[in-house]
């Protein structure tokens, strides 16, 4: 059922109920208090039940039906009784639905002619009683209003909160992913030019790395920009880089002249897809910024699988710091991937030289 369909419903049985407890309730009020009930009483309790139930649709038009046919309920000296009820329902779907000016106007219109019977009766005293029929339920519609608009409000700030953060994550991702492919490309096309005219056969081993490295890091990219578009946790998986393609990564370091060891303590194990990734990211990330910044050096990764974290290091043995301008994205990104984990990330100068990267991630 649709939505609409649905709510129509709600009105439809709102108002059978209504219109049950005002045929069945009027009779006994009239005994009560000693007031005339006759057919065309029932007419007008029926006609103001009815009304609801295009309430939703058309609040204005239940409103006047409602007030019309209370007031004149009223004036013509049938006893108070449930119609009332189907009047305080009209007011509040006015306020509820509409905005706090015309729902305002329309309402004291409805009270104004609500009120009539006071001048018919010659009895003022009525007006304060009167008026609690409207004040009550207008008050209770327009709270709930801008209650519903707030948690509305709410939801679209948490919305775009986290459609930000995935821009964010796709762009760190894209970082990654392109740095470092054109780090590596950038240094095997140097060693290609200063090998060209000397060993061209050496230059040759250059340029198949270069279009080897470009072709994977085209075939990542397209990968990470197709996650945006995949919300399951097996398809995350099973397209994400991971530490399952270390060795890719550490084949293509050793083309560019960067010799890495790898070292892992404990028994490797399949680890939840975000903590797998951000590992990965961060031995990336970190042995791209050996390329680029630590010189002739060497590089090793250190996997620790504990049992309830998993704890990457990465050591070189070049010049010891990493200087990216304007504060640049790589340390800032490896950062980030970490803390929203949960877990702890540093880097500085290494002892005896170099520079360090070291960042623990716990385990659900």
């Amino acid at each position: 059922m649709s939505e609409a369909r649905r709510r129509w419903a709600v009105d439809c049985l709102l108002a059978g109920v209504l219109l049950l407890i005002g045929v069945g309730g009027t009779g006994p009020a009239g005994e009560g208090q000693g007031r005339t009930v006759t057919t065309f009483t029932y007419v007008l309790v029926v006609l103001v039940a009815l009304s609801l139930v295009v309430r939703r649709w058309w609040p204005l038009v239940t409103l006047a039906v409602a007030a019309t046919g209370t007031s004149t309920y009223l004036v013509l000296g049938y006893p108070y009784g449930p119609i009332l009820l189907a009047f305080l329902v009209a007011v509040y779907t006015t306020a509820r639905h509409l905005p706090l000016r015309p729902a305002a106007i329309a309402s004291a219109a409805a009270l104004v002619v609500l009120l009539a019977h006071t001048v018919v009766d010659g009895n003022p005293l009525g007006v304060v009683p009167g008026a609690a029929w409207v004040v009550v339920p207008f008050a209770l519609g327009v709270t709930v209003r801008l209650s519903r608009e707030a948690a509305a409000r709410a939801r679209d700030d948490l919305a775009r909160q986290y459609a930000d953060e995935e821009r964010l994550r796709v762009a760190q991702e894209v970082h990654d992913v392109v740095g470092h492919g054109l780090s590596a490309i950038n240094m095997q096309a140097e060693i290609a030019l200063h090998l060209l005219t000397k060993r061209p056969e050496q230059a040759e081993a250059a340029l198949t790395a270069i279009s080897r490295t470009s072709r994977e890091a085209l075939d990542e990219l397209r990968v990470t920009l197709a996650l945006v578009r995949r919300t399951k946790e097996d398809e995350t998986r099973s397209a994400t880089a991971g530490l399952a393609r270390l060795d890719d990564l550490v084949a293509r370091m050793s083309e560019t002249g960067v010799p890495v060891k790898v070292e892992i303590t404990g028994e490797r194990r399949d680890l939840p897809a975000a903590v797998d990734l951000a590992a990965y990211r961060v031995v990336q990330e970190s042995l791209t910024n050996v390329l680029r910044h630590a010189g002739a050096a060497t590089a090793t990764v250190r996997l620790g699988y504990l049992p309830r974290e998993v704890s990457v290091e990465v050591v070189d043995t070049g010049r010891g710091a990493v200087t990216e301008p304007g504060g640049g994205h790589g340390l800032v990104g490896m950062r980030e991937r970490v803390a929203a984990l949960g877990g702890a990330f540093t880097a500085g100068p290494a002892e005896g030289g170099g520079f360090r990267v070291h960042a623990r991630l716990p385990l659900p």
